[in-house]
């Protein structure tokens, strides 16, 4: 059963689990990213034939399994595909940056210039939920933003075969090369390079306690997008909102993982105890159900607040990954978020609309990071470089500026390398 809590029984900062943790997960890692760098390709197959069970001839996928994935996919889904592809392209357009030139009269061009990250590796969970969504997510900003080659990593099942939705997926985000690799061993082939894998710039995608445990210990090897932790959403509704409906929208996010959290925050005491029976008598009706019932008797939550404003600073010191606001007018509420990873509307926009069809990225952060993070974006996949340009007559007028600066920090060598210019062009003219 839910846990019914009024507000302040507990701090709203432990309200949510806070990520995957475990030195048994980290040292684990460890051993794998060591084991991969040390042996290649075949650490990779027998990885793979130990965790996937699957004894694989080759790594990538070839082209002819590509083209039978998409022959066994149906019609419309792939109609579905193209559509979602679509609404993701065209709203991620719009983050796509130029850089700038500032040029001054007096001899100073300043500018800076976006470069797109050249490789990307891109991790897409499979087994039993295989998230065709996040290819999509992570791979139209990437291509958006222009880099050269997009390497995806998802695990095979064990007849050696990647799920075909998966790849038509990846047919229509424009993946280049695909393969057959999951968990800690993906992320250390991608960060380190194999005979077969290629190294990459940057990693991204979800996956579970082991891909984000790799992620961190590879990144600054690479890049990464986010250190992510089990999903979560938290939902802000009154009185009017139907139990029926915020039942199935906790249900959806805690179907994830038996980690995952689903929290509804209200002002009304009707509306609690009405979602709490639903909670019961929806999840039988689940295939997920020993998942989502886990999942929502360790760590879902009902806090009644005393009303909506409380409500809304209880998201915020919360900061969710998803946050629904099922109230009357959501729009006005909206400027008094300061947190959240990606905020629904309304009463009809479930968060199931964000991870599959509605254009804004469904990879978000989770734990509270919202308080600092954003949801991945163009921005993840290209880089900036600045410079500066001065001429002589602009150095020689700032270089006693730039010699003070740098002796007040105790760095001379910093001072002299300003105004020697000008002592040898005195020296010079003797």
């Amino acid at each position: 059963m839910i846990r019914l809590m009024k507000y302040g029984e507990t701090p709203n900062s432990e309200v949510l689990l806070r990520g995957y943790s475990g030195a048994d997960v980290g040292a684990a890692v460890s051993e794998i990213i060591a084991d991969v760098r040390r042996n290649g390709d075949r650490a990779l197959f027998a990885y793979a034939e130990r965790y996937d069970r699957a004894k694989l001839t080759a790594l990538e996928v070839s082209r002819a399994e590509l083209d039978a994935a998409l022959r066994a996919v149906e019609p419309e889904f792939l109609r579905v595909l193209e559509r979602a592809a679509a609404n993701i392209r065209a709203f991620h357009e719009k983050q796509k940056r130029t850089g700038f030139v500032l040029s001054e009269e007096d001899g100073v061009v300043l500018g800076q210039k976006v470069t797109p990250i050249e490789r990307v590796g891109l991790c897409v969970p499979g087994g039993k939920t295989p998230l065709a969504s996040t290819v999509l997510m992570d791979a139209v900003p990437a291509k958006l933003a222009g880099c050269r080659e997009l390497v995806m990593v998802t695990p095979a099942k064990p007849d050696g075969s990647v799920d075909p939705v998966i790849l038509a997926a990846a047919s229509a985000a424009g993946v280049d090369r695909i393969f057959k690799l999951g968990g800690a061993q993906a992320v250390a082939a991608l960060a380190y390079g194999t005979e077969s894998v290629p190294r990459v710039d940057k990693i991204v995608g979800p996956g579970g306690a082991y891909v984000a445990e790799a992620k961190r210990q590879v990144s600054g090897v690479v890049g990464i997008d986010m250190i992510a932790g089990p999903s979560e959403v938290l939902i802000v509704a009154d009185g009017r909102s139907d139990a029926r409906h915020i039942a199935a929208d906790m249900l959806a996010q805690a179907e994830h993982d038996v980690l995952a959290t689903a929290v509804l925050v209200t002002d009304s005491q009707a509306l609690a105890e009405a979602v709490r029976d639903e909670l019961e008598a929806q999840l039988p009706l689940l295939e997920r159900e020993e998942i989502a019932r886990a999942s929502i008797e360790n760590s879902g939550k009902i806090i009644v607040a005393e009303d909506l404003s409380a409500a809304v600073e209880i998201a915020n010191e919360i900061a969710p990954e998803h946050l629904e606001l099922c109230v009357d007018d959501p729009f006005s509420w909206l400027s008094r978020v300061k947190h959240a990873g990606s905020v629904f509307l309304g009463r009809s926009s479930p968060e199931a609309l964000g991870d599959y069809l509605a254009g804004p990225n469904h990879t978000l952060p989770t734990g509270g990071a919202a308080r600092f993070s954003s949801p991945l974006s163009v921005d993840d996949f290209v880089k900036k470089t600045q410079f500066i340009y001065y001429t002589e007559d602009a150095l020689r007028g700032a270089a006693e500026d730039i010699a003070l600066f740098a002796r007040k920090e105790g760095l001379t060598g910093h001072a002299r390398s300003a105004v020697i210019r000008f002592e040898e062009k005195r020296g010079e003219s003797k």
